[in-house]
Formats: structure tokens, C-alpha cells, sequence
């Protein structure tokens, strides 16, 4: 498949995802956190080819917090940005050492994801942004789903959108009937600049013990992550109900 057929066949499931839960509405400035990873280069990708045919205009533009990781160089998705005429905006921040060497967090995770999005929403109403698009997909769904079922024993999950009261901005997750590997494999062969993340927690988190269990599982159970998707709409969980669709 060539490029082109590739990226209308990602923007289809973008814009589906898009239409199904109303998350872009005419006039939106719609900014994605790009962490540098495979997921929110692809969703930035597919917004853009997206914005060009919308019925419903938007602005586009990519927020990067920087972590304060050596080895993290955001240069080409600077560049990125510039050939794709999207404004971009890469803020430094001393968030890793304070969580691991001033800190010395026994659970880093949540209090960097805490100080992620702290920098994250200063940095949008200071751009005056009233869309978040972030790179949560169909595995991270399922994924979450299951951390809460089994580490809390309570049905739940993110929604594919939230409203934050505090801020006034509203979170969408264009990426959710988009599976891992297909992401995986559209960033390899459009080749993005993907930032390789070096956090020692990368592969010592709860996720990563819930993506272990469900890969094995899914080996002899191949539609297991589809029934779950399946059964989180259908309940409905609470944000998960799906509107009726514009065609």
C-alpha cells in the first residue's frame, strides 16, 4: 500500500472515531500532545490530512513536554512540523529529576503523569486551545479497562471524551478503534520520526504487566481485545455511548 491509500485508510478511522463521539466541532483549536512516540506522530498526521477535508474547520497545532530525559532529541519532529505547516511548541521541563532524582518516587508514574499534564494544560490556555487530542488507542482502551477490573475490581475506563472543568478544555482520543500494531506498523513504513522513550518504568508499570497477560491470552483467544472493546460500548460505560453519526 503506498502512502496515500495508508493515510486515508488511518484518517477513515480517525474521522469514524471523530464522528461517533463528536469530538471536533466547527471552530475547535485543537492541539495533540505529542510525546514523540508512535502514537500521537500518527494521530498529528491523520488530524492534518483530516483538517483538509472536514466539513467541519478546525485549527491544528502539536504541543511537546519535554521531560528532561538525555537522548530525546525532538529536532525532526520540529521538522516534521514545519513540512507539514503545523505550528509546534517543544517546552523543557525538569519534571524526570525532580520525580527520580529529587523525589526518588517508588511509584514514579503517577506523579509524572500528574506534572505532565499541569505543564500540559498551562500550555494550552495559554495558546488558547479548546481541544486536546491525545494518542490513547484500541489496546490502551482494553488495557485500562482491565487494570480496572482487576487491580480495582470496578468496571471502568478513560473516555473517548472528557470535559475538565478546571481548565475548559475537553480531551478527545481520535485513536481508539485504531489497534497498536497497525500504529506500529504505519509509523515504520511512513516513517516517522518516532522519539524512543528511555524511562526505566517504560516496561515496570501495572500497563505493562496487563499488555504482557492480555498478549498471552490473545494467542489462543485471537477476538478477545475486539469482545472487550465490544462489550465496554455496549453496556455502555459511562462517556462510551456513541451518538448519532454525521454522514
Amino acid at each position: 500500500m503506498d502512502s496515500r491509500k495508508l493515510i486515508n485508510e488511518l484518517t477513515g478511522h480517525v474521522r469514524r472515531a471523530v464522528d461517533d463521539y463528536g469530538m471536533i466541532q466547527a471552530g475547535d483549536k485543537v492541539a495533540v500532545g505529542v510525546s514523540g512516540g508512535k502514537d500521537s506522530l500518527l494521530l498529528l498526521l491523520c488530524l492534518k490530512h483530516l483538517q483538509s477535508y472536514y466539513p467541519k474547520p478546525f485549527e491544528l497545532e502539536a504541543i511537546t513536554i519535554e521531560l528532561g530525559f538525555e537522548g530525546m532529541d525532538f529536532a525532526p519532529v520540529a521538522q516534521l512540523c514545519r513540512d507539514w505547516d503545523i505550528p509546534y511548541t517543544c517546552l523543557k521541563t525538569d519534571i524526570k529529576e525532580v520525580v527520580f532524582d529529587v523525589r526518588k518516587e517508588s511509584n514514579p508514574c503517577s506523579l509524572c503523569a500528574k506534572m505532565r499534564r499541569g505543564a500540559l494544560n498551562n500550555a494550552i490556555r495559554e495558546h488558547g486551545v479548546n481541544k486536546l487530542a491525545l494518542g490513547h488507542h484500541f489496546d490502551d482502551a482494553v488495557e485500562t479497562f482491565m487494570m480496572s477490573l482487576l487491580f480495582e475490581g470496578r468496571l471502568s475506563c478513560f473516555m473517548p471524551v472528557t470535559y475538565l472543568d478546571r481548565s475548559g478544555v475537553t480531551q478527545i482520543r481520535p485513536l481508539i478503534y485504531l489497534g497498536e500494531q497497525k500504529i506500529s506498523n504505519a509509523a515504520r513504513d511512513l516513517e516517522l520520526p518516532v522519539v524512543e522513550n528511555p524511562c526505566p518504568q517504560d516496561k515496570a508499570s501495572k500497563r505493562y504487566e496487563i499488555k504482557t497477560m492480555l498478549k498471552t491470552m490473545s494467542a489462543d483467544y485471537p477476538d478477545m481485545k475486539t469482545k472487550v472493546f465490544g462489550a465496554m460500548q455496549r453496556l455502555p460505560l459511562k462517556g462510551w455511548e456513541m451518538g448519532k453519526r454525521e454522514e
